[in-house]
């Protein structure tokens, strides 16, 4: 690791005394921290140090390499190895967390569509059932007393998503320590780790129909409003602990409005507005199975999802519901700030995790790099053997990031500036479709559906949408008045066609022999798809 970090010294213009110094110390070092930490992986190799010596000492064999060849060979020498039981855990719980993102959307739809009337054949006795709700209501601020339709609920997650539960039962070892932890620190229950299941099944990129986002499904502006940070590359709802944080604190805002936890879970879901209107509606009732029939479909099945979650949890045992015992319940994992837009490829490349990996540690992260701007810290998480190599190798990582940009002249920096300042809120107005918006902004309609939570491109009058432009609609509007006006000036004789309703560049082109799409692109100053009926296009390369 710190021949590592010396490889990337040697670019410096060292004299032959500053190398000498520079050896002796990296000698030093390595046996320092040899005693240290007992390892022999660091105080073994004063052969690999003397071998260093003589690359220095041939300092023309350094010439004529690049940094990233250089990094590979020391990497290669010097790669320090994981625990080798440790890393097979980590390899159970990265299958195990990755195979898991998929159930969220199953939970979504099993909580939206439940049947709270229809009984499902279990062993479960009403009488147990009862005896166990009444054990649980007692250490338990929730609310958790029996009635038919919860009894149904418990007995449909029983009987039809048995196999889910199983797989949060083993994924729940990941999370709920950290969520144990930031709900102890907000003094709420501890039980209220199991809503997270109801709302994302513990998927930290999960995402409703709605736009809702992460572990504790955020909207946008909730998001906002508890400082969850969103742009085109970052979204802090997918963050786990921040979200948390967030989530802790939404909770708490909660419970001081309405002074009841299944309250406060009902407006979580639907909003304080819909839980008021229940109350107004069913005369002043403050219990939630009072109200239950005035809330939203969604929210009335939402709580039942949670209190039987929680049961199920609670009497996993008794019903035979078996996880996977995880031998390491979390990864051993640190942060640190990075100092240079940095791709998971890259990190990938130089520190030996998987991007795969990547992505679970860091899911806030959604076009897989981490951005870089001076007024706002990004942090990288990753497995601690993995945060030592970074740590001790900056330099020579960095600089190594720094050469592949100009290399690939990536527009990555200017990009993240413009995703921190350019963001934008569109009102749709009647007549607006998303293929509209998007040429008005620059840029695609599914990236427009990606930053919304769209799955179709049904729009309606007054949502808002999120929007990183890459020109405004000023900008547009100028571009294609001049367009138009150079489109409509024609030599003598020239021909043109008129645009009628339902063409397009390419019907067009089919029309005249010999003349393509790109012709026509060209010869008008044509950069979209979109045509406006009555427009005349040359067909000729004829000046204007």
């Amino acid at each position: 690791m710190l021949a590592f970090l010396a490889g990337s010294l040697f670019y410096l213009p060292l004299t032959a005394q500053q190398k000498d110094s520079l050896l002796v110390t990296e000698k030093d070092s390595v046996l320092s921290m040899a005693q240290e930490v007992g390892s022999d992986t660091l105080a073994m190799d004063m052969n690999g140090v003397e071998q260093m010596e003589q690359m220095a000492v041939d300092s023309n064999s350094l010439k004529d390499k690049s940094l990233s060849l250089i990094i590979d060979e020391v990497m290669k020498k010097y790669d320090l190895q994981d625990q080798s039981d440790a890393a097979r855990y980590d390899s159970l719980w990265m299958k195990e967390l990755y195979e898991n993102a998929s159930l969220s959307d199953e939970m979504y739809r099993e909580v939206a569509e439940l049947d709270y009337e229809k009984a499902y054949p279990t062993s479960l006795h009403t009488d147990t059932l009862k005896a166990r709700l009444a054990k649980l209501n007692q250490k338990t601020p929730f609310n958790v007393e029996y009635n038919p339709s919860l009894e149904n609920v418990i007995r449909s997650f029983l009987f039809r998503k048995r196999d889910l539960m199983e797989r949060m039962l083993t994924a729940s070892q990941f999370y709920f320590p950290l969520f144990e932890q930031e709900l102890d620190n907000h003094d709420i229950p501890l039980e209220m780790k199991y809503l997270s299941i109801v709302e994302s099944a513990l998927n930290p990129r999960a995402r409703s129909r709605v736009g809702a986002t992460g572990l504790w499904q955020f909207m946008y502006g909730t998001g906002r409003q508890y400082k969850l940070n969103v742009t085109s590359y970052v979204d802090e709802r997918s963050d786990p602990i921040k979200s948390t944080q967030a989530a802790c604190q939404f909770l708490s805002k909660l419970y001081e409005i309405y002074g009841d936890w299944d309250l406060a879970l009902a407006a979580y879901n639907s909003g304080p507005g819909n839980v008021n209107k229940a109350i107004r509606r069913s005369g002043g009732m403050k219990n939630y199975w009072n109200i239950r029939s005035f809330l939203p479909r969604e929210t009335a099945g939402y709580v039942p999802a949670f209190l039987a979650t929680m049961y199920l949890f609670e009497y996993a045992e008794e019903h035979g519901l078996k996880g996977q015992k995880v031998e390491r319940p979390y990864f051993e994992t640190d942060t640190i700030h990075v100092k240079s837009l940095i791709t998971f490829e890259q990190i990938s490349e130089l520190v030996g995790v998987s991007k795969e990996e990547l992505r679970l540690l860091n899911p806030s992260y959604k076009l897989n790099v981490v951005p870089f701007a001076d007024n706002k810290k990004y942090a990288l998480r990753l497995p601690k053997d993995a945060i030592g190599k970074f740590v001790a190798n900056e330099v020579a990582i960095y600089n190594h990031v720094k050469q592949e940009l100009e290399s690939k002249e990536s527009p990555l920096p200017q990009l993240v500036k413009q995703a921190e300042e350019n963001r934008v809120r569109y009102k749709v107005r009647s007549g607006d479709y998303l293929g509209k918006i998007a040429e008005m902004y620059g840029v695609g309609v599914s990236q427009i559906k990606r930053w919304n939570g769209l799955n179709s491109n049904s729009l309606r009058v007054g949502q808002r949408l999120t929007i990183f432009p890459r020109r405004m609609p000023g900008a547009a509007a100028a571009s294609s008045s001049t367009s138009k006006a150079s489109s409509q000036s024609f030599p003598p004789g020239a021909k043109t066609h008129t645009v009628q309703s339902g063409d397009s560049l390419w019907t067009i082109s089919k029309k005249y022999p010999g003349i393509t799409v790109e012709n026509l692109r060209k010869w008008n100053g044509i950069s979209g798809k979109n045509l406006k009926p009555g427009t005349k296009l040359k067909l000729c390369a004829c000046p204007s």
